[in-house]
């Protein structure tokens, strides 16, 4: 089959299993998204597979008993009591967990940028020892079986690969390319400044030396937020500009091809979404996610309304939802909340939206029809600004307890500062992310010096998410230096085992929050976050509480597309 048929059938595959999800959920054409996405539909106990639909591997999986206290991928609440209950959450650098790699983060001054520097290089160099270890005694890397096996009972099967397959495909003598889809058009197009961030990191790392002596490369095209688009450039990148690894932003988008990359053995790492579905090291092992879960921010919104409206509980909730696999993500984890916790939550209405929608008065007014006490936005993008600006012109806002807006829309000045006063007081579950403009931070080390970098390149270190470029580019980079340091040099597989390994400290992350994966049995890196309040006349975040930290406390997640959920 030549690689024009390959790409045709994997797109009517996917855009055939897109229909079958639409049917299940009662839809027709009207429907789908403007962005070719449908709604993935919600399971029930109905809609669960008979074991002759199963694999040897879903079954055992079936047959593992789930966490009473658990939403699938996302934390479980016995993770975090434990974490209530060890302190109150506020840690200083020294009282951060140094990890399975036992590196004594007070040996190292955090408060220059030189002490950053010499602590992530500390820290390759433990990873490095850690994993050069196993490999040295044949228990990591590919044995004579073709099997990889790496820390926590991590394992790929390489015979699966396409017989083409290289390991060191993308790797020139001067370069590393690096290949990415992502939206810099519509709605959502100010995530385009998250690359050009993240290509200026790639400036300074080139001008200090590249990593392994070759010049990091990010070879980006934007997808509109676009399913359909995304197959077709991702075929490109695979195909045509031969890259080494992936990365894709969007959940839909990431969804769409995931499957494919994973059949392809082409590492897929740190992709710019907190789709639960990324937490799953045996199912796509060459896929991993970044930030928090959004199950995690879903069951986190929920204990947050039980510990701060105890007075008023039960409540009702209302959410507006992007109407794509994003938002179902959000409105599938909090809809388990509250049917798990009736005392808490007494009715949960969620009104969606399309993503491509110019206005989203229409949705506001039918939420503010039904009265809640709790508005959360589970959206993203300029919808976020839309929702804080609606909720305030409805007169919604006087009558609510809370307001939440997601996590994925934390950058101060791409979606807060717009809405002016209305959005003063709005509450945010932030997976511990800092803004690289939020007064509170801009002098720090490490923001002070991308701040810098951005502007001698003649950017403007006022746009947040030109730092969140760097909150991307600089733990991904991280894994590509402990690769090219294992046994073999820097390959493929060496990256994904670097990957799945890391466990460092994130300079724009938040003290108290973990950033560490763990083989098999940790598929996701942060799994905290800081509760916060906007201050509309500060133009900052206020944390408010504890900070959340249980790492490694959520089960991976088996993405179900067609019933909607993890398993």
């Amino acid at each position: 089959m030549t690689g024009s048929h390959r790409r045709l059938w994997r797109l009517l595959a996917l855009l055939f299993a897109f229909s079958l999800i639409a049917a299940a959920c009662g839809g027709g054409d009207d429907d789908a998204d403007d962005d070719g996405t449908t709604d993935a539909g919600t399971q029930t106990a109905d809609d669960d597979m008979s074991d002759d639909d199963m694999s040897d591997d879903d079954m055992a999986d079936e047959a593992e008993p789930e966490d009473e206290g658990s939403i699938g991928g996302g934390i479980t609440q016995e993770a975090l009591e434990e974490d209530a209950a060890e302190g109150d959450g506020d840690m200083s650098d020294g009282d951060m967990d140094d990890g399975m790699m036992s590196v004594n983060i007070d040996d190292f001054n955090l408060d220059t940028i030189d002490g950053i520097w010499e602590l992530a290089a500390a820290q390759r160099e433990a990873i490095v020892a850690n994993l050069t270890a196993g490999i040295e005694a044949g228990d990591y890397g590919v044995g004579d079986d073709g099997i990889l096996r790496g820390p926590s009972g991590f394992e790929i099967d390489m015979n699966e690969c396409p017989a083409d397959w290289s390991n060191t495909t993308g790797i020139t003598e001067d370069t590393i390319r690096i290949g990415q889809t992502t939206v810099k058009s519509g709605n959502l197009a100010a995530y385009g400044d998250i690359t050009v961030g993240w290509e200026n990191y790639y400036e300074f790392v080139n001008e200090n030396g590249g990593v392994d002596g070759k010049e990091m490369v990010l070879i980006s095209r934007d997808d509109g937020y676009v399913a359909a688009q995304t197959i077709e450039f991702i075929d490109e990148l695979i195909e045509s500009e031969n890259v080494f690894a992936l990365h894709t932003l969007g959940s839909p988008n990431t969804l769409a091809v995931y499957d494919q990359i994973n059949d392809e053995c082409i590492p897929q790492v740190m992709v710019a979404t907190g789709h639960p579905a990324w937490g799953d090291p045996v199912h796509h092992p060459w896929t991993t996610g970044m930030q928090m879960s959004y199950s995690t921010e879903a069951i986190l919104w929920g204990n947050w309304i039980r510990d701060n409206l105890a007075d008023e509980l039960p409540v009702k909730v209302a959410g507006l939802v992007m109407d794509n696999d994003f938002g179902l993500a959000y409105e599938l984890g909090f809809h388990a909340y509250a049917e798990a916790n009736p005392d808490v939550v007494s009715e949960f209405d969620a009104v969606r939206h399309d993503p491509a929608a110019p206005t989203l008065t229409n949705e506001v007014t039918t939420i503010a029809a039904g009265s809640p006490d709790v508005f959360i936005s589970m959206t993203a993008g300029n919808p976020c600004l839309l929702a804080i600006q609606e909720v305030d012109n409805s007169g919604l806002l006087d009558d609510l307890s809370v307001a939440f807006t997601p996590s994925v829309c934390k950058a101060v000045a791409a979606y807060m500062a717009p809405a002016g006063d209305s959005a003063d007081d709005w509450w945010i579950v932030g997976g511990g992310v800092k803004d690289s403009t939020d007064p509170k931070h801009v002098d720090e080390p490490f923001i002070s010096f991308l701040r810098g970098e951005l502007a001698d390149r003649g950017l403007d270190p006022e746009i947040s998410l030109l730092g969140t470029g760097y909150y991307f580019a600089y733990p991904h980079t991280e894994a590509v230096r402990v690769a090219a340091q294992l046994p073999g040099g820097l390959s493929r597989t060496n990256f994904i085992l670097a990957a799945r390994s890391l466990d460092i400290y994130h300079p724009l992350l938040l003290d108290g929050i973990n950033f560490a994966a763990d083989g098999a049995v940790d598929g996701y890196y942060i799994e905290g976050s800081d509760f916060s309040q906007y201050d509309a006349g500060e133009q900052t975040w206020d944390i408010v509480g504890d900070i959340v930290d249980v790492n490694g406390g959520s089960p991976n997640c088996a993405w179900d597309k067609d019933n909607g959920g993890c398993r």
